[in-house]
């Protein structure tokens, strides 16, 4: 017998897609962290039956842990930095409209002063003594 019959076969997978990643849903990804976290299994060991690199696993249960520690200690739920991202873009638009808003309602305001006649004061009134009110 040659070497080669006695070593047990290797499975190889050879990817033919023109994919370039794989997207895992959030719940694949939890349910390989958590996989991971049982007691007498490695993340190495997960990440290489799923397919994926352990730096990528490691870097997901981080994020779950770093994240639920977040919550735990602020007291809130978690949001995600893609909905943090969307909410800022809003709070940028909305801040501009009123920036536009504001400068058309200070040109308005100085139409009107400019479009209302003059009050016109009496001489004697500009020459009285304020403290006496009997004119």
């Amino acid at each position: 017998m040659s070497k080669s019959t006695d070593e047990p076969f290797r499975r190889v997978e050879v990817i033919t897609s023109v994919q370039r990643r794989r997207r895992w849903s959030v719940a694949e990804k939890v349910r390989l962290v958590e996989q991971a976290m049982q007691p007498g299994m490695s993340v190495s060991y997960v990440a290489r039956q799923a397919g994926i690199s352990p730096s990528q696993l490691f870097a997901w249960k981080r994020r779950m842990l770093e994240g639920g520690h977040a919550a735990v200690q602020a007291d809130e739920d978690v949001v995600g930095a893609s909905q943090v991202r969307d909410l800022e873009k809003r709070v940028r638009d909305l801040e501009r409209m009123l920036g536009k808003k504001t400068m058309e309602a200070e040109i308005l305001r100085e139409a009107l002063d400019l479009a209302r006649p003059k009050k016109r004061t009496s001489p004697l009134l500009s020459w009285s003594n304020p403290e006496d009110d009997t004119l």
